[in-house]
């Protein structure tokens, strides 16, 4: 069953202690309330569980002791996590993960948010794009980095795999986030897949996507150059494990 714990966790930079972090995500209560089944199934997820740990130890004590606590995120009847699972991910560069999910709504179709923690240390909703605006439209993930060099971490998405197959980056930030480059017809998952394929890949040269051509018979690289993100064919999709080497380099 899709839902299990965090599907990547990516720290871009050494972490350092941190009085309180966020050390898992995992989805849970499933759900038919939003039957679209594009994930191969017609149950979503209605809560996440966000485990968050604690320092208790005083400043400057020899040994450090921790606590931790969990917290139910749990969304209202007109949501869904439509989703495979949780992603955590340091977006802020603050050395503590943000969680990354794809949330979908009864009328609206799917939006990306991203939750982390509030200064008083419980997570809550802190950013997100607009939803697609129609009903059994999603979008699926493919990562993060600094896509485009300017030191601000961008987040990829690809906008329906199935239809419009359209590659959207944006820059992380508190609040609505909008795109700021789109790249097309580029996708990643197929209807009825519990998996999303490709990612991202760094081997020496820069941080670069991992995606496939329309039509299912390409591996691409995208990345950015000359002002803008440019595809090429990589090499012939073979199946997932084609894409799994790609992405080993």
């Amino acid at each position: 069953m899709r839902g299990g714990l965090v599907a990547w966790l990516l720290w871009l930079m050494a972490a350092p202690l941190c009085a309180q972090v966020i050390t898992s995500a995992e989805y849970n209560e499933p759900t038919t309330r939003y039957a679209h089944g594009v994930l191969g199934d017609a149950v979503e997820w209605g809560n996440m569980t966000v485990t968050v740990r604690r320092e208790t130890s005083q400043p400057g004590a020899v040994f450090q002791t921790w606590t931790t606590q969990s917290y139910h995120l749990r969304l209202p009847e007109v949501l869904v996590y439509e989703d495979t699972a949780p992603r955590l991910a340091d977006l802020d560069g603050d050395g503590r993960p943000e969680i990354i999910v794809v949330e979908s709504h009864r009328d609206k179709g799917a939006r990306l948010a991203v939750y982390g923690l509030k200064d008083d240390g419980v997570p809550a909703l802190l950013a997100w794009t607009s939803f697609i605006g129609q009903r059994n439209r999603w979008m699926a993930p493919v990562g993060v980095a600094d896509f485009d060099g300017d030191g601000t971490i961008d987040i990829a998405v690809v906008d329906r795999p199935h239809l419009a197959r359209r590659l959207f980056v944006m820059r992380y930030g508190i609040g609505k986030m909008k795109s700021f480059a789109i790249l097309e017809p580029v996708t990643n998952h197929r209807i009825g897949d519990d998996y999303i394929s490709g990612g991202v890949r760094n081997c020496g040269a820069g941080p670069e996507m991992i995606l496939l051509d329309a039509g299912w018979t390409q591996i691409l690289t995208v990345r950015w150059g000359d002002g803008g993100f440019q595809a090429r064919v990589l090499a012939p999709y073979e199946g997932r494990e084609s894409v799994a080497q790609a992405l080993a380099c």
